[in-house]
């Protein structure tokens, strides 16, 4: 279990985010055609997972425009999103704030990602859904680098995020 906070007030995760070094674990989350996707979709590609709680927040909306324009630039990465929103929120975001580069996944049907991902929270005002976190995976679908955000509303670590993907 995780200790963060959320406007400073103590929350907790199921788990620990997986360790470097480690194998991804698979996750099976819905597209915005209500397509099921799972880590070998991205088979021999460069993945950073940015995990968050909506993204109709601004800290989430400020992460996945950021990491939009990294995507822009290498599209031979996948750079994905992953919410509890459903996916119509997700592609209406999308569409109003113009980043197609980055690939939107919901949690809708299946919480075991959060789960077996370490950032499904127990407690707190967004219990059931995400802490904000980045995992960043390798072709090989080997954990290069995660990062669990301290404190819910502050945003990650990009530079590190990024420099993970090299």
């Amino acid at each position: 279990m995780a200790n963060i906070t959320h406007r400073g007030n103590p929350v907790h995760t199921i788990g620990e985010l997986p360790t470097v070094g480690s194998r991804a674990p698979d996750f099976r989350l819905t597209d915005a055609n209500l397509k099921d996707v799972s880590l070998a979709d991205f088979k021999g590609k460069k993945k950073l997972l940015n995990i968050f709680p909506s993204i109709d927040t601004p800290t989430c909306a400020l992460s996945t425009r950021k990491f939009n324009e990294h995507a822009a630039k290498h599209p031979d990465v996948a750079i994905i999103m992953v919410s509890a929103d459903l996916p119509f929120a997700q592609q209406h975001f999308c569409n109003v704030e113009n980043t197609h580069n980055v690939r939107t996944l919901s949690m809708m049907r299946d919480r075991n990602f959060a789960k077996d991902y370490g950032v499904l929270l127990l407690d707190g005002l967004y219990r059931g859904i995400t802490a904000r976190a980045i995992v960043v995976i390798d072709e090989n679908d080997r954990v290069v680098h995660t990062e669990l955000v301290p404190e819910i509303r502050q945003e990650p670590n990009y530079e590190a995020a990024l420099a993970a993907l090299k």
